[in-house]
């Protein structure tokens, strides 16, 4: 299981802490989901998940201030932050009430506040958690960005990934990740690819060593994350093996139960393996958009054929 620092989603989130004297550096987030106590405050703790962050808006703090009048917010937040939440956070800049602090610092539990709305609010949150906390694997690989569309290049070491990843940026597409490419699992149909903090905007050349993109290059060339949309796997030229030369039908590789489109690539001296990734990406793109340049072929030659068919009868 994965955490985030909680001190980490108050800088991205860009919340208010209102109550700093409550030690949070070591206070972590586990879960991606979010819950607006509406239940919990009308004293229904059933199946309560502790562990999300628990946010405040306009309909609850309405009911807040009617407990206020029934002299029952100590009570009920006494469950609330009883059961160690990570933090309550309000939003609309809605102010706490002073049964809240209290009960915030008996039990340790921060209360943070934020200016935006809360339905915006919420999804914001629960899209930059779920990034946070995604599964994810690292793999040996090249992830470039090639006209918008993410293309992870893998093959065994020395194959030429690097290279052709260079020559890729030389013709204006964007660096990722070099050598190993850490892949989150943000949804059902989407995997997102980084480089880990130590190699970024980094790439070994056999021969010459390491070099810097962002610097040789410019910030133009190089990316924090890319979604992966296809992969080439480069290989050895072999004779005996049966090469795809139609592309009817999609290859698929799979990592972390997505599946991505995979197409391997045999490869030759002379083969210019930018001008191929390229062309791939671009197919893919195509493809995508409902054009499929293989099955169009397909279908002129059975159109064909069957005319001259009919002209034979």
């Amino acid at each position: 299981m994965y955490n985030v620092k909680l001190t980490k989603l108050i800088d991205k989130m860009e919340l208010e802490n209102l109550t700093p004297d409550i030690d949070i550096s070591e206070a972590e987030i586990n879960q991606s989901e979010i819950n607006r106590p509406a239940l919990q405050l009308a004293g229904f703790f059933d199946l309560f998940d502790s562990d999300r962050v628990q946010i405040i808006g306009n309909v609850e703090y309405r009911y807040l201030n009617q407990l206020q009048k029934q002299n029952r917010l100590g009570e009920i937040f006494d469950q609330l932050f009883g059961a160690q939440i990570p933090c309550l956070i309000f939003c609309r800049d809605l102010e706490p009430l002073p049964e809240i602090y209290e009960a915030s610092r008996k039990y340790n539990i921060p209360l943070l506040k934020s200016k935006a709305k809360t339905s915006a609010f919420m999804s914001e949150i629960i899209r930059w958690l779920n990034v946070e906390l995604a599964p994810r694997i690292s793999i040996h690989g090249v992830l470039v960005d090639v006209f918008g569309e993410g293309v992870l290049i893998m093959g065994e070491s020395g194959i030429g990934k690097s290279e052709a990843a260079l020559e890729l940026i030389k013709r204006g597409h964007r660096l990722v990740s070099d050598d190993v490419v850490e892949i989150k699992k943000v949804s059902e149909v989407s995997l997102v690819g980084s480089a880990p903090e130590i190699t970024r905007h980094f790439i070994e050349l056999r021969g010459i060593g390491i070099i810097d993109v962002k610097t040789l290059f410019g910030v133009e060339s190089v990316k924090l994350t890319q979604g992966i949309d296809l992969v080439v796997k480069l290989e050895d030229w072999n004779k005996d093996n049966d090469y795809d030369r139609l592309g009817l039908e999609e290859q698929y590789i799979e990592f972390l139960g997505n599946k991505v489109v995979c197409h391997s690539i045999p490869i030759r001296p002379g083969r210019n393996l930018a001008i191929i990734v390229e062309t791939a990406a671009v197919n893919h793109r195509q493809k995508k958009m409902g054009y499929n340049a293989a099955q169009e072929l397909y279908n002129r030659v059975t159109g064909s054929i069957k005319q001259k068919e009919e002209n034979q009868e």
